[in-house]
């Protein structure tokens, strides 16, 4: 039996982020089966592919029978056939279609199901399908500690960032940052609980999204417990920092400031450069994730410059390559967050790595669209030097997985994996 595709279908399924995803299953002749889930994230740039969304009251308007109707009706009988094996393929049928008719949210897990039935039905692991044998980076992970809200009665309405991770770097193998990234998420978990009263049930397992409102003064406070907890596992110079900013969020187009971010108060751009080269400074911070507006290129390159660390852009770049040249071409960020349900295929995907490993640039693929545990196969499949998370957790379970079956063939990356010259 062959390789050809004989079905496609989809449905509505609840996400992680706590509003509907779309469930696409792609199956070929020999058997070979692929599901992938697309949802949207908690921070979503302007310039991600337009997902097909119902409206109405029911779901408060993010139900996505649309999308999934579209995969049902258009893309499914358009796809039959189609040798599922081949990635370019599949995901050009579906952009003749056209996203803006579909909705990107039905491409995106079409195209990553599609991708995992692919590896199926050659009966090759997903890594090895994505990169073939070079394929055996694991790259240095991270694990959640603290995220969002309204930290210290700010009077803006709550956002769930700037969201932060401790990264594992200094270790041999990934077993072993994995067990130091569970070791510093316990100890921090029980520092939290003991400062400000903080469950380790709230805490999500990683997620670290549990902030009342007044707990703190100035995230300062949480950046001081996070060294703190470093410190007293003995991980000095071997974990760093990573925070999500989505300044985005914090950002007023009209005004030109900053409210609210990191602490109560207003920064226009210049004073939010002079508070990530003091943050630096006086923290062990080795990513800063979008530490500017979606739109600020320059003020990007500047910090890019400035700090020597790895900046990654996720609103910034929204895994496009036309944002990734935009930004090459000024030197903004070093690094880009890969999401595919940002532009809607695993081939543009693809495009927009080839593009950026080209330029010097860094790729840190994210799980937070729906991707899971699939993750891993996405990192080590593209020799990424560092992923969003997945220290522990299913997507750390399937690295674990990879690293064993890699054997001695396995790579894990350490700090040569961030992007910055200070990182080195």
């Amino acid at each position: 039996m062959g390789t050809a595709i004989v079905s496609v279908t989809a449905r509505q399924v609840y996400t992680e982020r706590g509003h509907p995803g779309v469930e696409a299953t792609v199956v070929a002749e020999n058997g070979g089966r692929g599901t992938a889930v697309c949802t949207a994230g908690v921070s979503v740039g302007m310039h991600e592919v337009e997902f097909a969304y119902d409206g109405g009251t029911k779901w408060r308007g993010k139900g996505v029978m649309r999308a999934v109707n579209a995969v049902n009706e258009i893309i499914a009988p358009a796809l039959k056939g189609v040798n599922v094996a081949k990635q370019n393929d599949i995901d050009q049928v579906m952009l003749d279609i056209g996203k803006d008719k579909v909705g990107g949210n039905a491409t995106a897990a079409v195209s990553a199901a599609a991708l995992k039935a692919g590896a199926a039905a050659l009966g090759i692991p997903l890594y090895q399908h994505i990169g073939g044998a070079g394929a055996v980076t694991l790259p240095v992970p991270g694990v959640g500690f603290l995220a969002g809200g309204d930290r210290y009665n700010s009077g803006l309405p709550p956002v769930n960032k700037p969201s932060h991770e401790f990264m594992c770097f200094g270790f041999p193998t990934f077993s072993e940052a994995s067990y130091a990234a569970w070791e510093l998420h316990t100890e921090f978990t029980d520092l939290m609980r003991k400062r400000y009263g903080v469950t380790r049930d709230s805490m999500r397992g990683g997620a670290g999204t549990p902030i009342a409102p007044g707990m703190t003064k100035s995230d300062r406070e949480i950046w001081d417990l996070a060294v703190q907890t470093i410190a007293k596992l003995g991980y000095e110079g071997k974990v760093g920092l990573q925070i999500d900013c989505a300044a985005a969020s914090y950002y007023h187009r009209d005004k030109q400031i900053y409210q609210g971010l990191f602490e109560p108060g207003q920064l226009t751009r210049d004073q939010m450069i002079a508070r990530y080269e003091e943050m630096v400074r006086n923290y062990p911070f080795v990513i800063l994730e979008d530490p500017l507006d979606e739109d600020d290129y320059e003020g990007h390159a500047i910090l890019t410059r400035l700090l020597g660390i790895q900046i990654t852009g996720d609103d910034l770049f929204t895994t496009n390559p036309a944002r990734v040249k935009e930004g090459v071409a000024v030197g903004a960020a070093n690094c880009v967050l890969l999401k595919v349900n940002q532009i809607g295929t695993i081939s543009e995907a693809l495009d927009m790595i080839n593009l950026a490993y080209r330029n010097g640039y860094g790729v840190q693929p994210c799980s937070s669209r729906g991707e899971g545990a699939d993750i891993a196969d996405y990192s080590v499949g593209i020799n990424a030097g560092t992923v969003r998370g997945s220290a522990i957790g299913p997507s750390g379970n399937r690295f674990l997985a990879i690293e064993a079956e890699l054997g001695k063939r396995a790579q894990f990356v350490g700090k040569a994996g961030f992007k910055g010259g200070k990182n080195k």
